[in-house]
């Protein structure tokens, strides 16, 4: 059988159909895609913070991205450019945790990357062009921005990309420290682009979007993590 992949969602008003803004949970078709062509299954999960029971019914994790982290999870207050869904980072870090003691197969993404961050006691730059001085991470609104990032040798991450080393990324916060996790990854302006638990089977997050181009690279390693829980 297909590992299941369980995929966070969205809670957000969506019009199809003879329907107009009803709330709905859903995520970009890209991940459950990507989870396919790699060989998973994948199940979409809405945001539940009553227990993290679905846990036992799959066999990896995969943190989507969306709108930002609470700061107030990382001991600041919101800036003038946070938009939250703090109902959703309850939830996430109900199964994230969970996930995490139970050391299953985990990849996050983009926000899902800073939310493991968060979860791992660090903390997270609100606004990039704030510490930079540009907009190469989201260069304009729906447009990814194109970089080459720099992998550490020998991490889960470097040995993943191997000689492709193009990243596509869509976002306006960024990892400011990465707390007990590890710095796998980073731009040419030096924000952290991937993390890694080298303590665990599989836990590993990406600030790029490897889901628009179903990077079989990536989805394959959680799928393969998963297929061996």
């Amino acid at each position: 059988m297909r590992p299941i992949i369980g995929i966070t969602t969205y809670v957000l008003p969506a019009t199809w159909g003879v329907w107009h803004d009803l709330p709905s949970a859903l995520v970009p078709h890209d991940y459950a895609e990507a989870v396919r062509l790699a060989g998973g299954r994948a199940v979409l999960l809405p945001p539940d913070d009553l227990d993290a029971d679905v846990l036992d019914r799959i066999d990896g994790l995969l943190l989507s991205g969306g709108p930002d982290v609470e700061p107030s999870l990382y001991g600041q207050r919101p800036g003038p450019h946070t938009v939250t869904h703090p109902d959703r980072d309850t939830a996430e870090l109900v199964l994230l945790r969970a996930a995490l003691d139970r050391d299953l197969p985990l990849l996050a993404v983009c926000r899902g990357m800073q939310l493991l961050t968060v979860a791992s006691g660090g903390s997270l730059h609100q606004h990039l062009p704030d510490v930079f001085g540009h907009e190469k991470h989201r260069p304009a609104p729906g447009v990814y921005g194109s970089q080459s990032a720099e992998f550490t040798p020998g991490s889960r991450i470097a040995d993943l990309m191997g000689e492709d080393v193009t990243i596509n990324c869509f976002h306006h916060q960024g990892v400011a420290d990465a707390g007990s996790l590890t710095v796998t990854g980073r731009a040419a302006d030096g924000l952290p682009e991937a993390v890694e638990d080298p303590e665990r089977r599989f836990v590993l997050g990406v600030q790029w979007h490897p889901e628009v181009s179903r990077d079989r690279r990536l989805f394959g390693a959680l799928i393969a993590a998963a297929t061996n829980t």
